[in-house]
Order: structure tokens, then C-alpha cells, then sequence
């Protein structure tokens, strides 16, 4: 058994999120200057987000809020997704490796909105 997250930063969902974040950076820093204020601010914008929505719903009480959080953090991810697809098809780099961060985080997310949301005994 795994010891309790003390802080936001101990979640491992939140430690690849917030890689996944570095990797969008990293890419977007390649894409046309044309870009700078269409696809590189949306994709980094909503990158950004999974992981302050992880944080934010890491403090929250009760356990449907906590899961609604994690939820938006889902939301944003999948829209992450698309960012990656519509990258990869403009020929603004390799997008594999993102892509394999971002369903990776998508699991783990997954797995702790359900652990919330399972009574503990």
C-alpha cells in the first residue's frame, strides 16, 4: 500500500501532467511564429490546465468535488488530444511521444477519479 499523497506533487497524475506540460512547451516552441497567438496559446493554455486542475481538486473536501476537478482535468486533456492530431497533421513536429504522455496521463487520471469516487473502508 502506497503511503498518501501529503501535497498535490506527491500525486504520480499530476508528476506526468505536469511533464506533459514541459514536453507541450518544448513542441510549441517550433511551431511558425504565425501561430504564437492561435495554436501555440490554446495548446499551452490547455495544458496548463490539467495539471492546476489536478492541484486544485487535490484540496478540495468532499469526494464529487474532488471528482469534478479531475473531470475538468480530463476535459482539457482531450482537448490537448486534438491540439497533438491537428500538430502532427500541420507538419509542426513529431508528435508520437506526446502522444504516448498524454494517454498515459488519460489512464492515470482515469484510475484516480475512480478511486475517489470508491467508498474506502
Amino acid at each position: 500500500m502506497r503511503e498518501a499523497a501529503r501535497t498535490f506533487q506527491d500525486l504520480i497524475v499530476w508528476q506526468k501532467a505536469h511533464q506533459f506540460v514541459l514536453s507541450v512547451y518544448q513542441l510549441a516552441s517550433n511551431f511558425p511564429k504565425s501561430e504564437i497567438y492561435g495554436l501555440t496559446s490554446q495548446f499551452r493554455r490547455a495544458a496548463v490546465s490539467v495539471p492546476a486542475n489536478i492541484a486544485e481538486g487535490f484540496k478540495k473536501k468532499g469526494a464529487a468535488d474532488k471528482a469534478r476537478f479531475m473531470n475538468i482535468a480530463q476535459g482539457s486533456l482531450e482537448e490537448c488530444r486534438y491540439y497533438v492530431i491537428l500538430s502532427k497533421d500541420l507538419g509542426y513536429g513529431d508528435t508520437s511521444e506526446l502522444m504516448l504522455q498524454l494517454e498515459e496521463v488519460s489512464k492515470l487520471l482515469n484510475s484516480y477519479r475512480k478511486s475517489i469516487l470508491t467508498p474506502h473502508s
